[in-house]
């Protein structure tokens, strides 16, 4: 997570296949939606946190191979 906040939603699951670019999921911070989007094309290992979930910075959200 760049930032603390809240995990309002996780838009892949494991095994999803991502493409560079692809919203990821969505954190509330400060009154504003963040969405994480993906910097390269690889495929969702693992979630590590789900929705509703407090976040701090640099806590592991999702894994990839």
């Amino acid at each position: 997570a760049p930032m603390p906040g809240l995990l309002v939603s996780v838009l892949v699951k494991e095994e999803d296949v991502i493409e560079e670019g692809q919203a990821l999921a969505v954190i509330e911070a400060m009154k504003m939606e963040n969405i994480i989007k993906s910097e390269k094309k690889a495929i969702v290992k693992k979630v590590n946190c789900k929705e509703g979930d407090s976040l701090e910075v640099d806590q592991v959200i999702l894994e990839f191979v």
